[in-house]
């Protein structure tokens, strides 16, 4: 492994070659603190550990849409298999951005097929960071939009630990327990998340549920020297998930009538996948000056989604009329060859990487480098069944051809430089290389022993990623900032030769004003593609109903605004926080391309015109506080050019959803909470995607208590 990059990472791991402000056990977050997100040069966010806290978050899509510039999909309601988008970076299964837990890449095979069917586990994570602008090459491999760092739970100063239940609407119960502390120079954390729900979808004819299990195992362990210069902190983690999911949706009549009905021709659907993640992190403090940081990892993730495939056609014949496909999806008229695909893969991703931080008093310098490989084996037979009589009848398993067996591959090697540059007491400066060198293959076999190649591609790719970012003072209270930094999304293991990555060129400027407990930014962000591609899959289909492969529009704008303020108010013995977002987005065609077939003016898919939200706190100096949350987001287009085409189907609905949280102190240790979600009921078309019309969540309710020991 890594022959090609072996003798320079041998002289990487040099101790000589090692930052020295922070001598934590855990150097994982890339902001830190919501205060120091204000101050970023470039743009970010945190929603950090009260807010993770107050709203009892278990779903990611809750608490990014708090955060102006991200867009968010619904799928299946709870968040599991989540589709994130941040500005020029569209959703797809949050494929087009960067995911990190804990500074570590997340998504299944990051650079060969980063589609995130897998997300670290929400309840678990203290924090959630969202990085923009030039300083997020710091990062990668995706570079458009930005990237997300969700950060798990720290190993406590002194011997301590947490446990949070609750139960609630759906058969919810969810347990969240940890327990770790210090002593000496070691360090160590134990943690486990379970979580069991029913669902709130009923599946016609039978007594299966639509809800999921969940299991997730953390241990950490953290060593420091005696003399402060070195620490070493070892992260194991295993989650096992099986879900009663399906890709099926409900046609609009249907969905009208009742939103969270099921076909019983998806009553069998399962997804099952388990994940561990293993990582070491070495921090070496050479001097006040100088830190080096080496990171290796590893993690594995095997899933098998069992499912109804290709009822998409069932769906679009049922909402054309077609009476014959509406009686199917009933149950009331038998079928033969009902295609049941396991969608059966196994990834694996590794590597190592290097990080060298040089304090030079003016100039702060973060350099390194990151060699990397992962892997996703695709291997997918189909089980047929009958429909007779409403009950599905198996008949058969059909081997998988080229198509369902094959191994994608890639490797990466990358080197970045960064430079914080304070060229006078107003003016900042965050200058920006990187370099993308990344070798893709994926080889289709013809034989179930994989002993005859039907087709073997690659591709490589070389991209020097620069940027940079200017931050100035005008007084104490206020400062703008401007940036650019080109953008990159790889082509995946599946890339062909001749094909060229997602490329943009993406500038943001703004004004910032802080003073005492307010703050308020605007922030205007533009990103010019000359390239725009959509990655294809049955989970996202792209705009040409593909589910493989890319489809390529060529040039595209994507142009918006974002807004966000946050005070507090204080009278008698109450203080009563209010944050606000607002995101205004344009996404475009911004040329004609006749061999896509798109046009100019033809809006995007996935992108939300408006998104709003708010945040109204009642705090009480006895600690019963009371909080409400609402969320708004506009109609998305699902497929490029809804506007020109007016398909009667061609967008998802708007939403605006409001939570309540009420929180009650029994002791100095022990809290009680009530959350109510989506208080007024409402659920919309959510997403049109995968096969159907899809709810968000109903009005549900969770009890639950956090004791503290």
């Amino acid at each position: 492994m890594y022959k090609r990059y072996a003798i320079p990472f041998a002289f990487a791991l040099l101790p000589s070659l090692v930052h020295a402000e922070d001598r934590t056990f855990e150097r994982v977050v890339i902001i830190g603190t919501q205060e120091d997100a204000q101050s970023l040069a470039g743009s970010g966010a945190v929603v950090d550990a009260k807010q993770m806290k107050t709203e009892v978050i278990t779903d990611v899509n809750q608490a990014l849409k708090t955060v102006p510039g991200v867009y968010i999909r619904e799928e299946d309601g709870f968040g599991l298999r989540p589709n994130i988008g941040i500005r020029g970076a569209t959703g797809e299964r949050s494929a087009n951005i960067t995911l990190m837990e804990d500074g570590v890449m997340t998504a299944p095979a990051p650079y060969g097929d980063p589609a995130a069917y897998y997300f670290p586990t929400t309840a678990r994570m203290s924090s959630i960071e969202v990085l923009k602008g030039a300083p997020l090459l710091r990062y990668g491999p995706q570079t458009t939009g930005g990237v997300i760092n969700m950060v798990s739970t720290p190993i406590p100063t002194t011997n301590s630990g947490q446990a949070t239940f609750s139960f609630g609407s759906h058969g919810a119960e969810d347990l969240h327990v940890n327990y770790g502390g210090r002593e000496g120079q070691w360090s160590w954390l134990l943690e486990t998340v379970q979580r069991n729900n029913d669902g709130f979808k009923d599946i016609d004819r039978s007594h299966r549920d639509s809800g999921f299990d969940i299991s997730d195992y953390v241990v950490k362990l953290g060593w420091e020297s005696t003399d402060k210069t070195h620490s070493l902190l070892l992260k194991a983690q295993h989650s096992e998930e099986t879900s009663d999911e399906t890709y099926l949706g409900l046609t609009d009549r249907d969905f009208a009538r009742d939103p969270n009905r099921r076909y019983g021709v998806s009553s069998i659907d399962q997804m099952t996948n388990d994940h561990t993640g293993v990582s070491l992190v070495h921090t070496f403090v050479l001097n006040d000056s100088i830190t080096a940081t080496t990171r290796l990892y590893h993690n594995d993730f095997a899933r098998d989604w069992f499912k109804l495939d290709g009822a998409g056609s069932l769906i679009n014949a049922a909402n054309n009329g077609d009476a014959n496909a509406q009686g199917i999806l009933d149950g009331a008229i038998d079928t033969t060859g009902l295609r049941y695909k396991h969608n059966n893969r196994e990834y694996f991703s590794q590597g190592i990487d290097f990080n060298l931080d040089i304090d030079l008093g003016l100039h702060l310098l973060s350099v390194g480098a990151r060699a990397h490989e992962d892997e996703v084996d695709r291997f997918q037979p189909v089980e047929v069944f009958n429909q007779v009589n409403g009950s599905l009848v198996f008949n058969n398993i059909i081997q998988p051809g080229s198509g369902d067996n094959r191994i994608g591959s890639a490797e990466a090697l990358t080197f970045w430089i960064q430079d914080n540059w304070q060229i006078t007491e107003q003016l900042n400066a965050n200058i920006n290389l990187r370099y993308e060198d990344v070798d893709n293959k994926e080889v289709r076999y013809t034989d179930l022993d994989r002993t005859l190649v039907n087709r073997t591609t690659a591709s490589d790719t070389r991209e020097w990623l620069p940027g940079v970012s200017l931050t100035y003072d005008i007084n104490e209270h206020w400062q703008v900032l401007a940036g650019v930094h080109k953008g990159f999304t790889p082509l995946g293991a599946s890339g062909l030769p001749n094909e060229d990555p997602e490329t943009s060129t993406n500038w943001e400027t703004g004004v910032r004003y802080r003073t005492g407990a307010s703050f308020a930014e605007v922030v205007a962000f533009y990103s010019d593609f000359s390239n725009k591609v959509e990655h294809c899959s049955v989970g996202t289909p792209c705009s040409n109903g593909e589910t493989s492969g890319s489809f390529k529009t060529g040039e595209a704008v994507i142009a918006g605004l974002e807004y966000q303020l946050g005070t507090e108010f204080r009278t008698g013995n109450f203080t009563l926080p209010l944050t606000l977002s607002y995101t205004y987005t344009q996404a475009e065609i911004s040329t004609d391309n006749d061999t896509a077939g798109v046009r100019d003016g033809d809006e995007l898919k996935d992108v939300p015109e408006n998104t709003f939200s708010a945040r109204f706190g009642v705090e009480h100096t006895s600690g019963w506080n009371q909080y409400l949350v609402a969320k708004y987001l506009d109609e998305t287009c699902v497929a490029i050019g809804c506007n020109r085409l007016n398909s009667p189907r061609g967008t998802t609905d708007s939403l605006f959803v409001v939570d309540v949280i009420s929180r009650y102190p029994l002791s100095k240790t022990a809290n009680v909470f009530l959350k109510i979600e989506n208080i007024f009921d409402e659920q919309k078309i959510v997403s049109r995607d995968p096969d159907g019309a899809r709810p968000n969540k109903p009005l549900s309710a969770s009890l639950g208590i956090t004791v503290g020991f």
